[in-house]
């Protein structure tokens, strides 16, 4: 339709434009959000080409979790200051929602690489395997610690590594040193840590030692894991290392 020249949409074309059907404009024309800037004597709706651009503000707030509430309110009082602020906050949301989604990625990565590993190990076998130096994000000391302790030093770990965005996915291990092994206090862990493949700038990290480690599997409960422990060292008391490393 056109008036004094310009262009209108009926309410079937602005809603093919917008790819919504025409009860949504009916819905947001009700509740004041969004309303045809004309309505002839039998009742027909148009809207301007220039309400595009509202109805896509409206969509993209709708899309980033505002109410139609919160959206009609602003769209009412908006001013450019507002508006601004408004889509720097939204942006800061979206770099946060962004970053959350790339280190969700890397760790379904990690644990998709960690299965099909697993799929070929035979969980009975002792073996000595060569492994490069690799990097640890290691919390604070717990040795000795209670288990009281225990349960609040984990929680504490899992979020240091959520808010530092140090969770790669791989499992939360534990280093036990030489001392401990000797004394069969195989789970009197002296950190916990969490591999880091490419590690971030700015943390402090653990470097392992490059060389031939035995490797062996505990297939069981924790309170068991002495007999896979003797069956690693069986003879080789004097192999023991400085620190020994369990991973899940």
């Amino acid at each position: 339709m056109k008036e004094n020249n310009v262009k209108y949409f009926t309410t079937g074309e602005f809603a093919k434009l917008c790819k919504v059907n025409k009860q949504t404009l009916f819905y947001y024309d009700q509740i004041g959000l969004l309303s045809p800037v004309l309505k002839n004597s039998k009742g027909y709706r148009y809207y301007s080409i220039r309400q595009l651009d509202l109805f896509n503000v409206i969509d993209l707030l709708k899309d980033l979790g505002m109410s139609l509430h919160e959206i009609q309110q602003y769209t009412q009082n908006k001013s450019p200051e507002e508006f601004l602020a408004l889509m720097y906050k939204q942006k800061a949301e979206i770099t946060q929602k962004k970053q959350e989604i790339e280190m969700n990625e890397k760790i379904i990565e990690a644990k998709i690489s960690l299965m099909e590993e697993a799929s070929n190990l035979n969980f009975d076998q002792i073996t000595l395997e060569y492994f490069p130096q690799s990097t640890l994000y290691l919390s604070r000391n717990i040795k000795d610690i209670s288990d009281e302790k225990f349960v609040e030093v984990v929680s504490d770990f899992i979020d240091e590594l959520y808010l530092s965005q140090l969770d790669t996915g791989y499992p939360i291990g534990g280093i036990t040193k030489r001392e401990q092994i000797l004394k069969g206090e195989f789970t009197n862990y002296s950190y916990l840590y969490m591999k880091q493949p490419n590690p971030k700038q700015g943390y402090p990290y653990f470097q392992t030692t490059q060389g031939n480690f035995l490797i062996g599997y505990h297939i069981g409960l924790e309170k068991t894991i002495a007999k896979t422990y003797k069956r690693l060292f069986k003879g080789k008391r004097q192999t023991i290392p400085t620190y020994s490393v369990d991973e899940d």
